[in-house]
């Protein structure tokens, strides 16, 4: 029989050759393909190798702070650092290729960790290597007196209990580490000489050893008694690429401010006088001004990575600061694992750990909800609020009308006598020939002096306007001054412009006499003024200016209104779990303090703030400044009771702040609306506004460790217990019913349903046996009851109480309450309720 495939074969060729070319091409493509993909992956790699990031790298045992020896700085414990350090050496070594990757730091004290600098595709790498836990991409940092003691009422009420000597010993033999931008060491704020009260040095007893590491601007002696210790940290920011070698100090010289600043605020010296341009604007203390200074610079004005402020964090608590100040923090959560569990987190929680507390601030994101950064209940987040203090400005026009504004300036020449021309900054304008120029931003503005005829705004006040150039961040005040000194303006004028609204107003200190005018109908009067005694042709230009102004004395302070009131950039809460801003079981932000226009030392090149360069003192907003203020209040309390662990200092912070103003009206809040004021809530100002008088003496606090933040982390729900035994090498052995179950001075339920009983347990600090009788205010939606409703507790003793939650109606939404505990003795306790009722 013959082959039937045989005769097909041979009758059918064109078919043959048909297969055989398809076949051909199906080859050819999936060879092209092949290659494309080969030659993808090279560039991606390629791609890869010129793209370095940086990255922390979490690894497996148990950092040197945590293990048996108690001396962290003997013989065998300097033996145990170079294992850990050869362990990651080994990691790289065997994981990523040789050149690929430098090592920017070995993390041994509080956290086991090391940064370095390599590609994505290498990092990728380290992720699956043996003994590493996570790798974290480096995100970088941000930046988050001579009034708030006399605010917080420190002088009358909290330096004297500390000492007879008031001021001279408040802070005594406390160490408050800093983690910023580093330190003036020349201002009179950290000067260590002081003949009637000199510092011991013995520093024996203050179980603190630091070190004072000299560089540019940074001489050998910078340290003192005052100013224990500086350190600075670079390594992360020299491997970004973007130092600039004439702005960033490598030395812990503070080539911004900002670190002076925060420095100053919670442990100046007592009575510095604040002297600017000549001018006095009284005398400024830090809140524990005989508090020791230990610094640790790892912020530069060009960058700031994350690794750099860890290596700082672990050095801190390895050189034995008492409290820690976090006035800087990633400025955005972690966007592959839980808030809590980001690096920066878990540097706090071994702080927190090692005894240290550990102040943050929340965040200057205000006043969008959950726009907060302070996310874990083992750092205590400060929100920034206003006090009592401004200092207005007035604009007088001739014939007496005035109008009111903001600066930090002396009055025009000759006041009050002598009015001046008024000249809008467009009707100024420079002509080419007999051709006006095109109107532009930079004109109204005031923005380059070549845009102005030279004759006509000499000697005069030059109207500005505040307009798209400021809001798209592209003009300033520093230039509008600078036009003024250039040109010779008296004086200068920033009204609001109607298109924009009402803008935001803060005191700055001007070189020149200005006044900035925030509100557009206050902008209205001063324009249809000038326009009634201004002259035009029929081409509207200007034939006579008549009208006249001068701007009055802008420095003198005022006291008066309702304070506090939470600022408008301070972030809110409620605080998230992770990326997808799902809610956590946390009240954020666990504090309000004094954060709007704080006096503080200065620095004087001022890289951050050219405004300000050459000036000794500045007056800043922001939760960077009410940071310091809980810091300095903490150590004061540290100072009264040693014994004490950073829970309880918290505990005894929150449990005793007040959620009224000086009205005696609840706290308001500032918002969206630039002038109106509303009423705040547990998101916006955390438990309350701080009470040091009370704080110092809280009667009961609420104990909570290490043991009983890794309970609460495995309660949390969504989180795999390898994953927090990965990050904090600790195995979940016990977990919380509730994560809301904590011991926290506060109590946060983001979804209640039905019904939820939840513990608390108080330990009474007193000398004295107290009776306590509780009273509720439950939050909308449902009832709550305490068992037992009263109590007796002895000296340093516990006693238990359960918090019963039963829903009445269910909102979807945030409602507030809160437990008092009134105390036979006159302690009273609060602990704040929010409650989402599902």
């Amino acid at each position: 029989m013959e082959n039937p495939k045989k005769d097909l074969m041979e009758t059918n060729p064109r078919k043959l050759r048909s297969y055989s070319f398809i076949w051909l091409i199906v080859c050819i493509f999936v060879l092209v393909v092949c290659a494309i993909l080969s030659k993808a992956e090279e560039k991606d790699e390629s791609d890869d190798s010129s793209m370095q990031m940086i990255y922390s790298v979490l690894v497996e045992g148990e950092p040197l702070a945590f293990r048996t020896s108690k001396n962290i700085n003997s013989k065998a414990m300097a033996y145990e650092a170079k294992k850990i350090e050869a362990i990651h050496e080994e990691i790289l070594g065997s994981t990523l290729e040789n050149g690929s990757y430098t090592k920017l730091y070995s993390f041994k004290h509080v956290i086991n960790a090391f940064a370095v600098s390599t590609t994505p595709y290498q990092a990728k790498k380290l992720t699956k290597a043996k003994g590493v836990k996570a790798v974290e991409e480096d995100k970088g940092v941000k930046l988050m007196t001579t009034y708030t003691p006399d605010f917080l009422e420190l002088p009358q009420q909290v330096w004297p209990k500390i000492s007879n000597d008031g001021n001279r010993r408040a802070g005594e033999d406390i160490v408050i580490g800093f983690v910023d931008t580093g330190i003036n060491p020349t201002h009179p704020s950290f000067a260590g000489l002081d003949l009637t009260n000199p510092y011991s040095s013995n520093l024996s007893r203050l179980n603190f050893s630091g070190d004072c590491e000299t560089g540019p601007l940074f001489p050998s002696g910078s340290c003192n008694g005052k100013l224990l210790s500086a350190r600075f940290f670079s390594a992360g920011a020299r491997a970004s690429g973007a130092l600039n070698s004439s702005l960033d100090i490598l030395s812990p010289f503070d080539a911004s401010g900002h670190g002076s600043h925060v420095a100053s605020i919670a442990a100046g010296n007592a009575g510095v006088p604040v002297i600017v341009d000549g001018f006095f604007y009284g005398r400024a203390s830090g809140m524990a001004p005989r508090a020791r200074i230990a610094v640790y610079k790892a912020i530069y004005p060009s960058i700031g990575t994350l690794v750099d402020v860890i290596a700082a964090i672990d050095q801190a608590i390895m050189d034995g600061v008492d409290v820690l100040t976090l006035s800087i923090g990633p400025d955005q959560p972690p966007v592959d694992k839980p808030t809590v569990l980001g690096i920066f987190d878990l540097a706090m929680l071994s702080a927190r750990k090692a005894g240290v507390f550990v102040v943050q601030a929340a965040g200057n994101h205000g006043p969008s909800p959950s726009s907060v950064l302070s996310y874990s209940p083992w750092v205590v987040g400060v929100a920034a609020g206003n006090t009592d203090r401004s200092y207005p400005a007035s604009l007088i026009l001739d014939g007496g009308q005035t109008v009111q504004g903001v600066g930090l300036s002396g009055p025009t020449l000759g006041a009050p006598f002598l009015q001046h021309k008024l000249v809008l900054a467009r009707d100024a304008v420079r002509t080419n020939g007999s051709v006006l120029q095109t109107l532009n931003r930079e004109i109204e503005e005031c923005q380059r002096p070549e845009n102005f005829d030279p004759a006509v705004v000499l000697g005069s006040i030059v109207i500005c306007t505040f307009s798209d150039g400021f809001y798209n961040q592209m003009s300033t005040v520093r230039a509008i001054t600078q036009t003024a000194r250039t040109l010779g303006f008296m004086g200068f004028i920033l009204i609001a412009h109607p298109r924009y609204g009402d803008y935001v107003a803060e005191p700055v200190i001007f070189s020149a006499p200005g006044i900035l005018i925030p509100k557009v109908s206050d902008a209205q009067i001063i324009l249809r003024y000038y326009e009634e005694k201004t002259f035009r042709d029929k081409r509207g230009l200007v034939t006579q200016f008549g009208a006249r102004a001068r701007i009055g004395e802008g420095r003198n302070s005022v006291f008066a209104g309702k304070a506090p009131a939470v600022s408008r950039f301070s972030s809110r809460g409620p605080a998230f779990i992770d990326a997808n801003r799902n809610l956590l079981d946390v009240l954020k932000p666990d504090i309000l303090a004094p954060g709007h226009q704080i006096w503080g030392a200065w620095s004087l090149p001022s890289a951050f703030d050219p405004i300000l360069t050459g000036r000794s003192f500045a007056i800043l907003s922001g939760t960077s400044m009410a940071a310091p203020h809980i810091a300095g209040i903490g150590a004061m309390i540290k100072q009264l009771n040693p014994s004490w662990t950073p829970a309880m200092i918290a505990s005894a912070i929150s449990t005793t702040a007040t959620e009224y103003d000086s009205s005696g009206e609840v706290i308001s809040t500032e918002s969206y609306d630039i002038n109106g004021l509303f009423s705040s809530n547990h998101f916006d100002h955390g438990a309350g506004h701080v009470n040091p008088a009370r704080a110092i003496d809280p009667g009961l606090v609420l104990p909570a460790g290490f043991e009983d933040y890794i309970s609460f982390l495995c309660s949390l729900p969504n989180i795999n217990p390898v994953t927090i035994r990965a990050a904090t090498g600790v195995w979940c052995t016990t977990t919380l019913s509730h994560p809301a179950n904590l011991n926290h001075p506060s109590v946060t339920i983001v979804a209640l349903k039905e019904s939820l009983v939840v513990k608390r347990s108080f330990q009474n600090v007193s000398n004295k046996t107290e009776t306590y009788l509780g009273s509720i205010l439950p939050p909308n939606g449902t009832a709550v009851r305490l068992i037992p409703s009263w109590f007796t507790v002895p000296p340093q003793r516990i006693q238990d109480l359960d918090i019963e939650f039963n829903v009445t109606q269910v909102l979807n939404q945030f409602t507030f309450g809160e437990v008092v505990l009134t105390g036979s003795l006159n302690h009273i306790i609060r602990i704040p309720l929010s409650v989402k009722t599902i």
